[in-house]
């Protein structure tokens, strides 16, 4: 059975609790494993969302999209430039 992948939000709750589990005494594998998660995949998490706030890692997100957007209108402009110009040399 496949196991559930956590949001990126869930994710950053869940880095946040290991950080106060750790405030309050508990060593930090100990901590890893309240949350439910490796080690690895606790340093993997912190490497790519260590730090973030929910609203970081919202505008984060829709940063992503936004650019995903821009970077397919470059490409089709490009792609209709090329056709143009191959079109205005006369090689149909």
């Amino acid at each position: 059975m496949a196991t559930k992948r956590p949001k990126p939000e869930e994710i950053v709750v869940k880095l946040r609790q290991v950080e106060v589990l750790m405030g309050q005494g508990m060593p930090r594998i100990d901590a890893i494993r309240q949350i439910g998660v490796t080690e690895q995949t606790y340093y993997r998490w912190k490497k790519k969302y260590g730090g973030m706030g929910t609203e970081q890692l919202k505008e984060l997100k829709r940063l992503q999209k936004e650019n995903e957007r821009l970077r397919r209108a470059v490409s089709d402009l490009t792609l209709d430039q090329l056709i143009l110009s191959e079109a205005a040399r006369g090689n149909f």
